[in-house]
């Protein structure tokens, strides 16, 4: 008699609600039937290429609009019941493929941190458009998500910004740039820019505001040619005396820093749900071929190494979707979000993914070195996430600096 227990697609979940299992069961088929094999088709083209306009990429972003995941379509939420139901179907789609699900998540940036910020003209403004974050700078990349400098060197500078931003009456005014690593950019229409503000002759953090990406003066570098997470296109944007309406400001320097804190309280957390699909794709692929494949006259699962790997892999993705879905629901409910979850979520998740993707690859053998087999993609993948949003390292020491109470020094 087998002991065998068929999980529901969340693992050990507690049962979702009817709404939650109709967004799950549509994001799961939208992830099988467009993501998997559009993903696997992106990641062979150029950079370039997937993004041209004969590219399936623009049929898979007009079809992923269709999903309802928009932030002004769950406005209207609780808060909670928002968190789970983005929690749900972000997980799906990056269980399909983590860089495409990733832009539907990526597009709605800017809506979530206007709506973060109270700017509900520019969450309407954003609604509908394909969006970007830009936070990070040639020369300051987890620098900028440290608004406050409270991990910096002692004897430390973060030296002068690469984007600054003027306000002059009623308007914006910015120059410089922002890094080749701006999620979305090569597509976006809009961005959620993050940058210094100048004030007679001297800069400072900052100002937050949603640039549309069609007024003079913006232009776009070339899409990021990189190693993992291809589908998710990446590229500078110059900003040459852009003028932007004061009404697209969403916060000015006397509440940057502690924007910039709820900003990456979101965005993480996130990161480290996508990280989760990622995981769980990896698992499930070894899972399934360790029944398939034949070592020793026997399918390698009957391998006593096989079954132990297969299981050490299963428990850290439990692991890591529970500690994500426990650190969103908190900052869903708590009077004040706390960022060391978030990161914590984004650190153990993308960790996870990485170990997970790693064990599935060897059980895979040197069929997983092969691109008859998704596990090299799904390392590659895996790899990137240790960066993306914010080196691991750095968001450690961001982490750790926020478990200091200065009342007990």
């Amino acid at each position: 008699m087998s002991n065998y227990i068929d999980l529901p697609l969340s693992g050990l979940e507690e049962p979702l609600s009817e709404m939650e299992q109709y967004v799950q069961d549509t994001a799961h088929r939208f992830a099988v039937d467009v993501l998997r094999p559009a993903g696997a088709a992106l990641d062979e083209m150029s950079a370039e290429e997937s993004i041209a306009p004969d590219s399936p990429l623009w049929g898979i972003l007009e079809k992923a609009a269709g999903l309802g995941l928009s932030v002004k379509a769950m406005l209207d939420m609780e808060p909670l019941e928002r968190e789970r139901i983005m929690m749900i179907a972000s997980e799906e789609l990056s269980w399909g493929e983590c860089g495409l699900g990733s832009m539907v998540l990526v597009n709605q940036m800017p809506g979530l941190y206007a709506a973060l910020a109270g700017n509900m003209e520019m969450v309407d403004f954003c609604d509908g458009k394909l969006g970007c974050w830009g936070i990070t700078e040639p020369d300051h990349g987890s620098d900028m998500l440290d608004a406050d400098g409270s991990v910096a060197a002692a004897n430390g500078d973060y030296g002068r910004p690469n984007c600054v931003a003027r306000i002059e009456g009623d308007k914006i005014v910015v120059n410089g740039q922002k890094s080749a690593w701006v999620s979305g950019s090569a597509v976006a229409q809009v961005c959620a820019l993050y940058c210094h503000l100048e004030e007679n002759g001297k800069t400072r953090p900052g100002v937050s505001l949603i640039v549309p990406l069609d007024l003079p003066g913006v232009t776009k570098g070339k899409a990021l040619e990189k190693m993992g997470l291809r589908c998710l296109n990446q590229g500078e944007i110059y900003f040459d005396n852009v003028e932007v309406p004061l009404s697209h400001l969403l916060v000015g320097p006397d509440g940057y820093v502690d924007f910039v804190r709820h900003t990456l309280t979101e965005a993480n957390a996130h990161v480290g749900n996508v990280a989760v699909g990622l995981a769980r794709a990896a698992y499930e692929h070894a899972h399934a071929y360790a029944h398939e494949r034949k070592q020793g006259g026997l399918p390698i699962i009957r391998h006593q190494s096989v079954r132990s790997r297969l299981f050490h892999m299963f428990r850290k993705v439990e692991a890591a979707r529970a500690l994500v879905r426990r650190v969103m629901t908190y900052n869903a409910t708590a009077p004040e979000a706390a960022l060391q979850g978030s990161i914590a979520a984004k650190v153990t998740a993308t960790q996870t993914a990485f170990e997970v993707a790693s064990d599935a690859l060897q059980i895979f053998g040197g069929n997983g070195m092969t691109r008859e087999y998704p596990m090299e993609k799904l390392l590659r993948d895996a790899r990137a996430m240790l960066i993306a949003d914010g080196c691991n390292e750095m968001l450690a020491l961001k982490g750790g600096s926020l478990l200091v109470n200065p009342e007990l020094l």
